[in-house]
Order: C-alpha cells, then structure tokens, then sequence
C-alpha cells in the first residue's frame, strides 16, 4: 500500500474528507478529541533549578561539600593503607578532613542528623571514611604510626613520661569541673597518641580499648554538648584504673 492510499485508508476511518486531515491538528489517529491539550515545549537548553532562594542553595551546598569529603578521606585512608603517602603526609590531612567534616555538620543542622542515612541516600559506599569520622581521630592516633623506637631509650622514656602527663591532665581537668565534649575529645586524642608511642606496652593494654570507646562516644556528641555526672564520673573512673594498670606495667619493667 503506497502512501497516498494510507492516508486515504485512515481519513476514511477519521470520518473525514480530506486525506491530509488526519495528520492536522483538527483530529488524531483512533478519532481522539480535537480539543486535546498540546504536550509542552521542553527547552533543553535550560537551566533546571534545585532550590528557589539563597537559604536552600547555600544549604545545598553544604551537602555537597560534605559530600565531597567523605569521598576525599576515603581515598585517603585507601592511600594510607596502601603505603601510598607517609605517616607524616597522612596524619595532618586527615586532622583537617576530619575538622572539615565536624564543620560542614555544624552548619547543617538537623539537615543530616545521621553520617550513616546520608551516606545511604546518596549511595555513598566509603566504609574506611565512616570509621575515621566515627573516631574522630587519624589511624595514627588510634593505632600509633607504625615507627619503631625501640632502639632509642631516650626517645621511649620520653612517651612514657607523656602518657603519665597525659593521664593526670586530663583527669585533673575532670575534677577541676571540666565536662565541655571538645576540651576533654582533645586531651584523650592526645592520651591515645602517647599510649601508642609507647612501643613496648602490650598490645591487649584495657587502656586503649577504653580510651579508643570514649573518644567514639565523644565524637557522636556535639562540640557544645557537656557530660552529665554520671558520665563525668565514669570517665574519671575509667582514666584512674587504667592509669593504675599502666603504672603497675612500668613497675615490672
């Protein structure tokens, strides 16, 4: 069947006289009403527009920067497990990375309230920047930086002599009425950092384990956040029992 008869064949079915009258707007195939809403123009040249005034573009923003960090400290931790950057190269990158990352959540509020349900959201699959968030502290300061030093006894004194000045800072600061999220995170990172200078000290030592479950817990509070009592007087408990065992290992050496 050759054109011209196609279009004869179906303005014979549209009810109409003219063969070119079933392809005009008047009328559609299958006879559908003449006064059918016409589809709408897209321009694709133009701009799609995800928020309508400067307090969502702004918050949009910071999504995305938050966004752009977690995906940076992850190949940061891949780096450093790979060897591929220095001990020296990754503490202080991720300090900053972490730092960034409290920042960015500050500013959006309620926003994300939760790392793991953005994370899901946005299909953001970075297990090892979830962990350092959740810590709030490089790998060198939890696990130490892998450096021997025990062929400098000058050098392994001098840890200890930090661990012990350490252990009485901060539980000094808690009975002094210390109970601010940020000044006691800071003083058991720096806790955490001498324990694992200390090379000779056994591996199974409560004390990191303990420190390491505080520094977590402080790390899911905000900044401006206090302990209670009970949580003030737990944490000096647990600083003053650990300390006990570490001076009682110093004794035996």
């Amino acid at each position: 069947m050759s054109f011209n008869q196609t279009q004869k064949y179906l303005a014979t079915v549209n009810g109409t006289s003219s063969p070119g009258s079933s392809f005009s707007g008047s009328s559609s195939f299958g006879g559908a009403s003449s006064n059918a809403r016409p589809l709408p123009s897209i321009n694709l040249d133009e701009e799609i527009r995800l928020t309508t005034n400067n307090r969502e573009r702004a918050q949009m923003d910071n999504m995305a920067d938050l966004y752009s960090i977690i995906v940076v400290l992850e190949h940061l931790e891949m780096a450093y497990i790979r060897s591929s950057i220095t001990h020296t190269e990754y503490t202080p990158a991720c300090r900053q990375l972490i730092a960034q990352f409290r920042t960015a959540s500050s500013l959006l509020g309620e926003v994300v309230p939760d790392l793991e349900k953005f994370m899901k959201e946005y299909n953001l699959n970075c297990p090892a920047a979830a962990k350092r968030i959740k810590i709030g502290v490089p790998a060198t300061v939890e696990f130490g930086d892998g450096v021997s030093n025990e062929a400098n006894g000058h050098r392994t004194a001098k840890y200890i002599a930090e661990t012990v000045q350490n252990y009485i800072t901060v539980v000094d600061g808690l009975r002094l009425g210390m109970t601010a999220v940020d000044q006691i995170h800071h003083l058991l990172a720096d806790l955490m950092q001498s324990l694992n200078n200390v090379r000779s000290l056994p591996a199974d030592f409560e004390g990191r384990a303990k420190v390491r479950e505080w520094l977590i817990k402080l790390n899911n509070m905000k900044a401006s956040d206090e302990l209670n009592a009970e949580e003030k007087r737990q944490l000096e408990f647990d600083l003053e029992s650990n300390y006990t065992v570490f001076h009682g290992w110093l004794d035996n050496q």
